[in-house]
């Protein structure tokens, strides 16, 4: 059990270290080509949306089960 809460606890760990780091640095997309060498390791826009891709799947595979 204490080895599946560390892999959990690591995982947070980090997402959260690499979202500090994306907001610390700069985009190449708001300051163009002059920002490419410090460009942000995650796409957060994509990250969010393809989240709540899974969710609202998640939900309406639910919805499917449990109807049953």
């Amino acid at each position: 059990m204490q080895t599946f809460i560390g892999m959990i606890l690591g995982a947070l760990l980090l997402v959260a270290g690499v979202y500090i780091y994306d907001s610390m640095s700069t985009s190449s997309v708001a300051n163009g080509q002059v920002a490419e060498t410090n460009r942000t390791i995650v796409n957060w826009d994509v990250a969010s949306n393809d989240w709540n891709a899974v969710k609202v799947r998640a939900h309406n595979d639910w919805v499917r089960l449990s109807s049953r």
